[in-house]
């Protein structure tokens, strides 16, 4: 019976040090997946690049094939950057930019980039490739052509914000290529340029004062309009009363009863006062 009892007692150690073990080994494979791998998951129209930096084996460097849909489980030591693959839009301001008269000018530009290979832009030239490597190149290329423009060219007229969007989009696309920077430029806009105060109110004054000789010049011509219209009465009357042998009071008379009868053809009831030379009496009595 005691022998039974040992044997019995040894093999519940046995399962005891067995279940320990593996105990510990679920603990210790569930202690790695919670803290020693990580998930990569990209959103629709993104990549994610990974970067691996092992600690003691292996020697790293960025993975061929970047993760492009579904989630893929990387040690800790893996970095993932995610790369947008849809086209980005990226805004640069200039405050006080002079322009080629010497005006300073406020106004933004825009660029429209669009990633094309996100292994080798994270490879070549970083996560910030765009602040690395394309603003100050982009800004650049803006103000060299803004600087050929003057003000009225730039804050008016349409023809002078394309010429601009013209030579800063070739410029910017030479200089992708030449940089083989795996970009491409989806599209590029230089917004309306903004003088200072002092120049909007001076403009709106010599707007005004324009519009005042426009407003007088207007008024001459009507009124030089209604002085030959009036001369040619003159003359058309002079002509008839002539015609007529009439003197000038008879003429008066004439127009004056043709007045009259004007008057009188509205209600055919008028009561007219003829002769117009009577001689006022007054009251001197007290």
């Amino acid at each position: 019976m005691k022998d039974d009892y040992e044997v019995r007692r040894a093999a519940q150690r046995r399962m005891a040090l067995v279940g320990s073990g593996v105990a510990g080994f679920l603990a210790t494979l569930l202690f790695s997946w919670i803290f020693l791998v990580t998930g990569h998951k990209p959103d629709a129209g993104q990549e994610v690049v990974l970067v691996e930096k092992p600690i003691i084996f292996g020697h790293g460097g960025v993975v061929p094939e970047p993760v492009k849909a579904g989630r893929q489980y990387t040690w800790f030591t893996t970095i993932g950057h995610t790369v947008e693959m849809r086209p980005q839009q990226f805004a640069v301001h200039f405050d006080d930019f002079m322009s080629s008269d010497g005006v300073p000018l406020d106004f933004d530009a825009v660029v429209r980039l669009q990633v094309m290979e996100s292994v080798s832009l994270i490879r070549d030239f970083g996560p910030d490739w765009y602040n690395q490597n394309v603003k100050a190149e982009f800004a650049n290329r803006v103000r060299q052509a803004v600087r050929k423009h003057g003000m009225n060219e730039t804050a008016i007229k349409t023809e002078a914000i394309d010429s601009i969007d013209a030579e800063v989009t070739a410029e910017v696309e030479k200089y992708l290529t030449s940089a083989k920077i795996p970009v491409k430029l989806v599209q590029m806009t230089v917004g309306k340029a903004n003088p200072p105060d002092s120049i909007k109110n001076q403009r709106v004054e010599t707007a005004a004062q324009q519009q005042r000789v426009l407003t007088e010049r207007e008024r001459k011509l009507a009124e030089d309009s209604r002085l030959k219209a009036e001369q040619s009465r003159a003359a058309a009357d002079n002509a008839y009363r002539e015609a007529m042998q009439l003197s000038p009071n008879q003429f008066l008379a004439l127009e004056t009863i043709k007045m009259q009868r004007d008057v009188c053809a509205e209600d055919g009831k008028c009561t007219f006062f003829i002769g117009g030379n009577v001689t006022p009496v007054l009251d001197v009595k007290k």
